[in-house]
């Protein structure tokens, strides 16, 4: 037990207050949806199209829910427990479709095939998007994790089906958890893919009420049931975790000899090629043909250069802020894992359930309220990255802090280090990598945000979302793909990032001959 967990100075303070402010678009939401009133919100939920938009919201997540799941482990098994060749060129490139936004997804397969609409293209879409953030999770347990158990298993005559259930799957099972989360929160909030392929959801009805009908308590109410469904997503996590088996992981982390595929290799390769030319090859392919034969690609180049340099320091700006925010938390909930402090941290994840219209207008609304010389600055917007993107941050310096040695802050207090020291001079640097994919996380994010940055941007500013998104809004598929493919190359050295960091060196055993 460590004795700083008595003392915790203003750690909770800090940590509160946080998580307070990045919790704050929820009183908002909870404010206008009380304009109704009761019986007006009991008839805005119990209008039909409640119903149908809950279906489609819960269908949808299920069934990509379930496919980057399958997806991911699939892959992640593949690479780092078979035989197969490539390992390190084969995860970069199922990494990769994260560095292509999601409206950009959608973008790309309706203007190559307009007949991708509806659920199944959503379904489609969505799949191909986020199944990465299965796969890294996946892939990391694997290549860390002491293997004994699965030689053990097999030694007693376990066959590799077997083995697969009953042991690699438990394993995997908190990273699953986490993937899965981060997936169904991706797809409660997201907006512009759903509007690409035509496919109604709560978070293009919010949009939709805001925008056209200007009536806020309304979409702030259908904004409540949003964060139930989240609610709901993150205590079913919790019990996910809670149930994860304990596994040993880092540099003590003992490999395993590859499995021998044989004369399935030739079915993996394709498998594995398949869902890379599915899931970045239609993207590359879309954004290659429309700028070499869109009609409407007669930019100035300075338009782009300027929409460039507009988006990396907004994005860098709060990526700085939100990783410098997540610390305290991430610390409190390290430090001292009490009900309290737990509350506190899954509370910061709930905003990223919220669309990003609604983050936008509580943002809105507290500058004209509270703080007016901000409003139209580019303060503002910066402060609704940071809202939306905090539980990014969160995450990787949670995960981080889970591999620093317990008792290394006991050994320096003893030494007589004050604790602010401590923080600067121990803790700090051993969780400097998490940091830095922290930021790397919320930078990839942040540059390729749409819906908060229609609202939030000052008058006469455009990103190169806005830009690309005014363009094909017309249909101008070839004006709009300079900006989509600045977007991709900006995110490519983030997702790189994040992969070699995921990832780590893998330890071996040599296969016998």
């Amino acid at each position: 037990m460590r004795t700083l967990r008595a003392a915790p100075g203003p750690l909770p303070l800090v940590a509160g207050l946080v998580a307070l402010l990045v919790a704050s678009p929820l009183v908002f939401v909870g404010l206008q949806a009380a304009q109704a009133g009761s019986d007006g919100a009991r008839r805005q939920l119990a209008r039909p199209v409640v119903g149908t938009l809950l279906w489609h919201t819960v269908a949808l997540t299920t069934v990509v829910t379930a496919g980057t799941l399958v997806l991911g482990f699939t892959a992640a098994y593949l690479v780092e427990r078979t035989d197969l060749s490539g390992r390190r060129a084969w995860t970069v490139a199922l990494a990769m479709p994260l560095a292509v936004p999601e409206f950009v997804h959608g973008y790309s397969w309706v203007s190559l095939f307009p007949r991708v609409q509806g659920y199944w293209g959503a379904v489609l879409v969505m799949t191909s998007s986020l199944y990465p953030l299965v796969f890294l999770p996946v892939a990391a347990t694997l290549r860390h994790t002491d293997a004994s158990a699965e030689e053990v298993a097999r030694s007693l005559g376990r066959g590799r089906l077997a083995t697969l259930r009953r042991v690699t799957l438990p394993l995997t099972r908190p990273a699953l958890a986490g993937g899965a989360l981060l997936v169904s929160l991706y797809l409660l909030g997201e907006y512009g893919a759903f509007a690409m392929v035509r496919y109604t959801t709560f978070a293009t009805t919010i949009y939709n009420e805001f925008q056209t009908s200007f009536d806020m308590a309304s979409a702030s109410l259908l904004t409540l049931a949003l964060v139930g469904l989240a609610l709901l997503l993150v205590a079913l996590d919790a019990r996910a975790a809670r149930r994860g088996r304990v596994v040993r992981e880092g540099a003590t982390g003992r490999g395993c000899a590859p499995m021998a595929l044989g004369h399935w290799k030739p079915v993996a390769v394709g498998a594995l090629a398949a869902v890379v030319g599915v899931t970045l090859g239609v993207p590359v392919f879309a954004l290659v043909h429309w700028l070499v034969r869109g009609s409407s690609t007669t930019l100035p180049s300075a338009s782009v250069v300027t929409e460039t340099a507009t988006t990396l320091g907004y994005s860098l700006s709060a990526a700085a802020l939100a990783t410098a925010a997540a610390v305290p938390v991430a610390l409190y909930s390290w430090r001292r894992p009490t009900r309290l402090a737990r509350t506190v941290e899954r509370a910061a994840y709930l905003t990223r359930a919220l669309p990003g219209i609604a983050v936008a207008l509580s943002v809105v609304y507290f500058a004209i309220r509270y703080a007016q010389p901000l409003y139209q600055q580019p303060s503002l917007l910066v402060a609704g990255y940071v809202v939306l993107f905090f539980p990014l941050a969160l995450t990787s310096v949670r995960a981080s802090l889970a591999h620093v040695p317990h008792g290394v802050e006991d050994v320096a207090r003893s030494l007589g280090v004050r604790r602010i020291a401590v923080l600067g001079r121990v803790t700090l640097p051993l969780i400097l990598p998490g940091l830095g994919a922290a930021f790397a996380m919320v930078t990839l994010t942040a540059s390729t945000e749409l819906t908060a940055t229609l609202l939030l941007r000052p008058t006469g500013t455009e990103t190169l979302a806005t830009q690309f998104w005014i363009y094909t809004t017309g249909l101008s598929y070839g004006a709009a793909a300079p900006y989509a493919a600045v977007m991709v190359a900006l995110s490519v050295p983030a997702v790189l990032m994040l992969t070699r960091r995921t990832l780590g060196t893998r330890t071996t055993i040599p296969r016998e001959n």
